[in-house]
């Protein structure tokens, strides 16, 4: 046995228990996702597509019913026409804020690609929220968690709409449990009504048993080729919450007055069904992944976040590589122990959103689809690079081995085999 198995085993042995807890998760969220299937009486009829203006869509409305009871929310809008998570969010951020209105964020600076939207920055795109007459503010977390009392200081008149971030995104930073919305929803809907709380839900869902919209949260937001897709729906976006609020998100995409009744589908539905159902089942297969991730590297005396040890509020692991040379060698790794495009060669380029150049290893069936292996992150000090998905651990496993031996091939990791 060479060392990199022997480091793999190793891992394996020290995790077990992380792996049990996990399937515990996923055990409770598939009963969920069954229960909401059965409820709503799913069958072959909702698979069927529709066309034009897409009145009474069946499948779409029983699909948004369902995520409305999987969530424990009023009302949900699922649907193709949603390009991106960052599509989702553009339209909540639009829908729910008013021109005059500030836009106030609980967990600090959102992702980078929502910079051009909220109109930040010397240059801001043509159309952003600020050139629509929005403010906007944030309030940096306290040691991870997020600052109730601060952001209650940080609201004034004009406040209308809070944002948060679930996920760490390109940040070294916690990304936050369910509940740890609790405190700042009942602030807010306590002492400020009227003020919605928007979560932005990308890369949590089904991590845990509860969702933030069980602890207060008026919306969730996020991504079908994400982990609620299951790596099987093709496209599409999310927003699910209180009725009054995902309708108004609804008007952005459609038109006021038509909202949710519009919006047809001539492609079959079933892998939005199929995917929903196989998500709680992948988001494990991708939290394994993770955890098997962050104990290599920590055997290895590099630093992680989140520890293999710690519960897991998403299904991003960021490790510290330390270097530029070690990140890239690490990503392509991943990329040549992938089933689509193994052949290419990841290189640091500049992506549109992202101030520095950015690397990204993702040979995925759906492009883009961060439920799906991959690897990437921007090339500055100290060189973090963020790991998500897997469509089974058995991958995830081959591909950690695979990118250790590209990296240690290339010099970047020594390790005697």
């Amino acid at each position: 046995m060479d060392k990199v198995e022997q480091l793999i085993r190793d891992a394996e042995d020290q995790i077990r228990n992380r792996f049990a807890e996990i399937e515990k998760t996923e055990e409770a969220r598939t009963r969920q996702v069954l229960d909401a299937f059965r409820a709503e009486g799913v069958s072959y009829r909702h698979f069927a597509p529709t066309t034009g203006y897409g009145y009474d869509d069946v499948g779409r409305d029983t699909l948004e019913r369902v995520y409305a009871r999987i969530f424990h929310a009023e009302a949900g809008l699922i649907r193709p026409h949603i390009a991106s998570g960052t599509t989702a969010l553009a339209l909540t951020l639009f829908g729910l804020s008013r021109p005059g209105g500030r836009i106030l964020s609980a967990t600090g600076m959102p992702y980078d690609t929502l910079i051009g939207i909220l109109g930040l920055g010397d240059n801001p795109p043509a159309g952003s929220l600020r050139e629509m007459g929005r403010a906007f503010d944030c309030v940096e977390l306290r040691d991870g968690k997020i600052d109730t009392e601060a952001v209650e200081a940080a609201i004034c008149d004009d406040t209308c709409l809070i944002i948060a971030q679930r996920s760490r995104g390109y940040a070294w930073r916690p990304s936050l449990m369910p509940e740890e919305f609790e405190d700042l929803a009942e602030m807010i809907h306590s002492r400020h009504p009227g003020i919605p709380l928007m979560v932005d839900n990308c890369y949590g869902e089904f991590v845990c048993e509860k969702e933030p919209t069980d602890f207060g949260a008026d919306l969730c937001v996020g991504s079908m080729i994400k982990n609620p897709g299951g790596g099987i729906a093709p496209t599409g976006g999310y927003v699910v919450g209180k009725k009054d609020a995902v309708n108004l998100v609804a008007s952005r995409l459609t038109a006021p007055g038509l909202g949710r009744e519009l919006g047809s589908y001539e492609a079959s539905y079933r892998p939005f069904y199929q995917g929903t159902f196989m998500a709680p089942h992948t988001v494990a297969q991708a939290l394994k992944t993770a955890v098997l991730t962050a104990r290599i590297f920590e055997n290895l005396k590099l630093e992680t976040t989140p520890s293999s040890a710690e519960k897991r509020a998403d299904i991003i692991q960021a490790v510290r590589m330390l270097s530029a040379d070690r990140m890239v060698d690490f990503c392509r790794g991943i990329q040549h122990s992938s089933p689509v495009d193994s052949m290419a060669d990841p290189e640091p380029w500049d992506m549109p959103g992202y101030d520095d150049q950015v690397v990204m290893a993702a040979g995925t069936f759906v492009a883009g689809a961060s439920i799906e292996l991959s690897a990437d992150g921007p090339i500055r000090p100290p060189y973090t690079v963020y790991i998500q998905g897997a469509l089974t651990y058995a991958h995830g496993r081959i591909a950690i081995s695979e990118a250790l031996r590209q990296m240690i091939e290339n010099g970047s990791l020594n390790i005697d085999i």
